[in-house]
C-alpha cells in the first residue's frame, strides 16, 4: 500500500490513479497531518509526499515519520515543483528519494520499483 499526500486534487488523482494500474492499493490525502493520520493507521509500504501542502509540510511529515520509531523504515518520495536540482531540502528531512515536479507517472513507478522490495508472487491454485 501506498499512502500519497498532494493537496492538489488533480495531480493527487492521477497519481492515485497511475499507481492503482500499476498494482498498488492507495490511499490519498489532501494535506500532510490527514496524510500522517493515514500512515498510522495503514502501515504503508512507501510514501509520496509534495512539499507545498496546508497543516502540514510535506518536510515536516518526513520529519514526522523518520521520528517515530513505527514507521520510520517507511521509504519516502518527495515529489515537488518547489524544490530546484540540487536542494538538499527533502533528504535533509529524511526523504529516500525526490521527484522532481513536472514529472511522467512512469517515472514515479520506476523510482517506486527501486524502492519496493520485488512482490512474491503466489500461485494460483486450481
Amino acid at each position: 500500500m501506498i499512502v500519497v499526500a498532494e493537496d492538489h486534487d488533480d495531480i493527487r488523482y492521477v497519481l492515485k490513479r497511475s499507481l492503482e494500474r500499476a498494482g498498488h492499493r492507495v490511499v490519498a490525502a489532501a494535506d500532510g497531518r490527514t496524510a500522517l493520520a493515514a500512515i498510522r493507521e495503514h502501515q504503508p509500504d512507501l510514501v509520496v509526499t509534495d512539499v507545498d501542502m496546508p497543516n502540514m509540510t510535506g518536510l515536516d511529515l518526513c520529519r514526522a515519520i523518520r521520528a517515530d520509531d513505527a514507521l520510520r523504515h517507511i521509504p519516502i518520495v518527495v515529489a515537488s515543483g518547489s524544490l530546484m536540482p540540487g536542494d538538499n531540502l527533502a533528504e535533509d528531512a529524511g526523504a529516500s528519494a525526490t521527484l522532481l515536479k513536472p514529472f511522467v507517472p512512469a517515472q514515479l513507478l520506476a523510482l517506486i520499483a527501486r524502492l519496493l522490495p520485488p512482490r512474491v508472487v503466489s500461485e494460483s491454485q486450481p
